[in-house]
């Protein structure tokens, strides 16, 4: 995609990871009249699954009360066409990259028998499949409303019987919708290297659908009480699949797959992408190791060429690894309309974060990579952008983009930024 713009224009924003999601026991509509009985049995243990994650601490019931009293109005955006609108102009995001689960506080907004951002391997396969073919269902209609503006990801509950899921991959992109989310964990079923997915991965490059995980689902039974131990490796488990992916030879095999991992930041990549590379390569560590028979080429080429990171609150220490992870790797999210992301202050944040990033990369970073990989008409999308995007000069960042790039480029020399004075890892990689 070339990118013409100049100085003066306004960012065209896309946010990699929104959610939208009906209020649970509205679903009824879009599910098999079959499973209505074990749905009803679902949402009457709300009210028990609400308490046990109070008690557990993921829930902070006084920060629930005073988060819905006071966006109560943005907050129907969730599951409202209108609202949602005037909420992604108020932020300045054109396009959206639409996940479930709406509401990351109560979970009332929770898809059918948990299909949500927990959708996870233990699920039983039929009811899980009824769930996200419900939530699919519902979400083809709602982005079809405004299509330019979203791209909605169906819910694929890919451990189930293979040539089911490659139907509903299918049926999800017949129906509109743009992108299918996998759980990022198997449990007890097959991982994610066994042959009995490329079916599905074929599926998915085919019907140009990028995969993607995100962050949610984990072993919370193992953690007890201790919410840390939860916080610490919740973003572990959806990073875990693209390793399994890679090593395996499925981006080989399937050079048309794009895969991307969500709402679990870059900061762990370029460690991780540095040590993959250097196991391919014959390095000490790795001669003691079989050959990697599956693999043509460094990880860090199937990662430039098939992987993106929907890096959802980008912070500035993964912004200054950004030449390591591959500025078009970095796929911004606001996460609305979720408390842990940016709206409704989108812009303010975006002007505290990108103030000195140069003007081309952050086009890429806000919206344009974003445009690639999820198939949005940024012609189309253009006269939004026109009418609601920042321009630079609202982020802070000077007109003399020369001197900008010149400054970065003496930052990654010397490890400290140039204009704030913040420590960073040099920067010895550039790819």
């Amino acid at each position: 995609m070339t990118d013409s713009s100049t100085y003066e224009d306004p960012y065209l924003i896309i946010s990699s990871d929104c959610h939208a999601g009906l209020p649970t026991e509205r679903y009824r509509p879009y599910l098999d009249s079959r499973f209505h009985r074990q749905f009803d049995e679902f949402l009457g243990q709300r009210d028990a699954r609400r308490a046990e994650a109070t008690r557990l601490g993921v829930r902070n019931e006084a920060f629930a009360e005073k988060w819905f009293h006071d966006h109560e109005e943005g907050l129907r955006g969730g599951w409202d066409t209108g609202q949602r609108l005037k909420e992604l102009d108020g932020d300045g995001v054109a396009g959206e990259v639409v996940f479930p689960d709406a509401d990351a506080v109560d979970s009332q907004t929770a898809a059918p028998f948990g299909v949500g951002l927990g959708l996870s391997g233990d699920q039983d396969p039929e009811l899980g499949m009824a769930g996200a073919q419900a939530h699919n269902r519902w979400l083809a209609e709602f982005v079809s409303q405004t299509p330019e503006r979203h791209c909605g990801v169906a819910l694929l509950p890919i451990t189930g019987e293979p040539s089911k899921v490659v139907a509903e991959i299918h049926r999800a992109k017949e129906s509109g919708l743009g992108a299918l989310m996998i759980p990022a964990m198997w449990v007890d079923k097959a991982p994610y290297h066994d042959r009995r997915y490329d079916p599905v991965w074929a599926a998915a490059a085919e019907t140009r659908m990028p995969i993607v995980t995100h962050s949610g689902s984990s072993p919370r039974h193992e953690y007890g009480d201790h919410l840390g131990i939860f916080v610490s490796e919740v973003t572990w488990w959806p990073s875990r699949p693209l390793w399994f992916l890679l090593w395996s030879g499925v981006f080989e095999r399937h050079p048309g797959l794009r895969f991307g991992v969500a709402e679990s930041g870059c900061w762990w990549l370029p460690n991780q992408l540095w040590f993959m590379d250097r196991l391919y390569l014959g390095a000490h560590g790795g001669k003691k190791l079989s050959p990697f028979e599956e693999l043509r080429r460094p990880p860090s080429e199937y990662l430039d060429r098939q992987v993106f990171i929907c890096a959802t609150n980008t912070k500035r220490r993964e912004l200054a690894q950004r030449y390591e992870i591959g500025v078009d790797n970095i796929l911004w999210g606001s996460d609305f309309p979720h408390p842990e992301g940016t709206w409704p202050n989108t812009r303010t944040w975006l002007k505290n974060t990108f103030h000195d990033i140069p003007v081309g990369e952050t086009r890429r970073m806000l919206g344009l990579a974003a445009a690639e990989v999820f198939g949005f008409d940024t012609q189309k999308l253009a006269p939004v952008a026109r009418r609601i995007g920042p321009t630079p000069a609202e982020l802070g960042q000077p007109a003399d983009q020369a001197a900008v790039e010149a400054s970065w480029a003496r930052s990654r020399e010397t490890g400290r930024h140039w204009l704030t004075g913040e420590d960073f890892p040099a920067l010895g990689v550039t790819r």
